[in-house]
């Protein structure tokens, strides 16, 4: 009566209706359809109470205890064990229906039972995929009591390589050793497309040598201020394709590693010390005794700027040095340290205002591009 019905449903003859009707239907009552039904519900409603239960418990424990391995444990198995109950619902469905000659088609049963332990096998690998995120806080907690950064660079590297890793052996496990694809015979048959992949991907291959190139010269760590072909800022990420600079402007530029690997790389945060050179002018009209007094002005400032003075090799030098065409001109040289970037444009600053200051104290006034024309009278 219930292949009938099902028959008069899907239309009389159709060969849909055919294939329900001595494929599926015959040989199992209805209350089994009922209950796969009810197991597949029930599957999905305990996995996602499974995931909030275990998330939950993850975070209590974070705010009493702090982040450890058992709260890095229970976050990273939230989502998976939604997953894992999904799986088992697909087992106990298998187990519900009645497959054989005068049931369902055995080869069905048979395809079930893949696709169920596939589901599992996508659970664990996606459990240890989420794992990973462990090994890279112990890493980081590591790297952390080191005094070079460059562990830090290689931090985010290792991640990415044991997804990759954990990513290509699933999907190899799944499709050669659960669901018997051919993957052995598809590989070895690849040859011609194996070498036109390698000729494309040849890019990927040298931005991958220039990462092992950056990791073994090390010209920069994370957070350097360097200048890479044209562009300047700190150094954010170095991964195996690119590495990332955030330009002063604050854009975020990616270099792929290759060019980074052939091209100058200036760190500048590598230098012990920011020099800044610069030429103080002053009108002609202000006399020897002026220009002198001038040249005094800079040195009493510099001397009283910290900044300035922390290098017995390198103090602050000035002197009057040239007679332009306009102007009397004052050479001034120092060297801040730390070598801070923003920190030298305070002590410039405060620098140019005690200048500025000084000189308007003493009368001396500041020289600019200008021309005296003169005219003889016959």
């Amino acid at each position: 009566m219930i292949a009938s019905a099902l028959t008069g449903l899907l239309g009389s003859g159709g060969l849909w209706a055919q294939t329900i009707n001595y494929e599926i239907i015959k040989g199992n009552a209805i209350w089994r359809f009922a209950v796969v039904l009810l197991v597949v519900l029930v599957a999905l409603a305990a996995g996602r109470i499974a995931q909030y239960s275990v998330s939950s418990i993850a975070q209590r424990s974070r705010q009493k205890r702090g982040v450890n391995v058992v709260t890095l444990f229970l976050t990273a198995i939230s989502k998976p064990i939604s997953v894992a109950i999904f799986a088992i619902g697909l087992f106990v469905c298998r187990a519900v229906l009645v497959f054989g000659q005068d049931s369902i088609n055995p080869v069905i049963g048979t395809y079930w039972t893949k696709i169920a332990q596939a589901v599992a096998a996508i659970a664990l690998a996606y459990a240890f995929y989420r794992l990973v995120d462990l090994v890279e806080y112990y890493l980081q907690l590591w790297t952390g009591k080191t005094k070079t950064k460059l562990d830090d660079m290689l931090v985010p590297v290792i991640r990415k390589s044991l997804r990759v890793t954990i990513a290509i052996i699933a999907v190899l496990w799944i499709a050669d050793g659960i669901l018997d694809a051919e993957i052995r015979t598809i590989l070895l048959s690849a040859g011609v497309g194996g070498i036109a992949i390698a000729l494309a991907a040849k890019d990927t291959v040298a931005n991958f040598f220039g990462s092992v190139t950056i990791f073994a010269d090390r010209p920069f760590q994370i957070d350097d201020l360097v200048k890479i072909n044209g562009h300047f800022g700190p150094v954010e990420d170095v991964g195996f394709r690119s590495t990332r600079v955030r330009t002063l402007e604050g854009h975020l530029v990616t270099i792929p590693n290759s060019t980074v690997a052939n091209t100058t790389v200036e760190n500048v945060g590598k230098r012990p010390f920011i020099r800044r050179t610069s030429n103080i002018t002053i009108t002609y009209g202000s006399g020897h005794a002026k220009a002198a007094r001038a040249v005094e002005i800079i040195k009493e400032i510099l001397a009283d700027v910290p900044e300035a003075n922390t290098d017995a090799e390198h103090p602050p030098k000035v002197h009057f040095s040239d007679f332009n065409d306009w102007s009397l001109n004052i050479y001034m040289s120092y060297w801040v340290k730390p070598p801070d970037y923003w920190l030298w444009h305070q002590v410039n600053e405060r620098v140019n205002f005690e200048i500025m200051k000084r000189f308007e104290a003493e009368k001396i006034e500041f020289a600019f591009p200008s021309q005296t024309l003169y005219l003889k009278s016959q």
